[in-house]
């Protein structure tokens, strides 16, 4: 007949193996974390600095968009009126709204979307916004460089338009063929292009990742002592 320490020893190795599962468990779950604080600071650390650049010609950045994303740039062209989108689902001060965007062509024939700011809603769903008219012609605007894959993810309802569809899906509906950047307006040479409500920053702030990744190790440090807890208590 086995013996209780025969009998016990393999319980004691399966729940010290699974102990040994949780704390490498844990140890994973630190280090991304870390790593997940580390990039947010970094990246919070380039926005701050290329935002804080002086405004600079569009077409001298083009040829490196990564390294220039967030660069307040300036360019000379025409918006496009029948050419605009609204997304939806945005937010300021607890208000519903869009985010006003719209079709810009300069001179050297390039055409990209220029986000014009946040608008509150209309009073009912079936009411548009109030959106500020552009004017007629040429004109300089002043805004910060963005990718086309850091454009804020969400629904698009186009006015007008043909109901909901991604920024992609208008310009194949549009037959458009638009640069892979836009550009969040914050002035220009008319009055009437300065957002009431420009489009926000991301938040920089480094966030609580440094500590949840103490939180893994704290965690790790229960398993630890419960199952010297158990192992004593036994």
């Amino acid at each position: 007949m086995n013996s209780p320490q025969k009998v016990r020893e393999p319980w004691a190795l399966f729940k010290s193996l699974i102990a040994l599962l949780l704390i490498i468990f844990c140890l994973w779950g630190s280090q991304w974390q870390y790593h997940r604080g580390v990039d947010r600071h970094a990246r919070n650390a380039v926005i701050e600095e290329r935002i804080a650049k002086s405004s600079i010609e569009l077409a001298t950045v083009t040829a490196n968009l990564p390294d220039n994303e967030w660069q307040t740039v300036s360019t000379i062209g025409a918006f496009d009126t029948d050419k605009q989108i609204l997304l939806r689902n945005r937010y300021n001060d607890g208000k519903y709204g869009y985010e006003v965007l719209t079709l810009f062509r300069t001179n050297d024939n390039k055409s990209f979307w220029v986000d014009r700011g946040w608008v509150q809603a209309g009073a009912t769903a079936t009411t548009p916004p109030v959106v500020t008219a552009l004017p007629q012609g040429e004109v300089t605007i002043t805004g910060r460089l963005r990718l086309d894959s850091s454009l804020p993810r969400g629904s698009f309802f186009a006015l007008p338009g043909q109901g909901e569809g991604l920024v992609s899906e208008l310009n194949a509906q549009s037959q458009l063929d638009t640069e892979k950047f836009y550009i969040d307006l914050l002035t220009g040479s008319d009055s009437s292009l300065t957002p009431e409500v420009t489009a926000q920053l991301p938040e920089l702030s480094d966030g609580p990742h440094m500590a949840y990744a103490l939180q893994w190790i704290f965690f790790g440090g229960l398993v630890i002592y419960g199952r010297i807890l158990i192992r004593r208590t036994r």
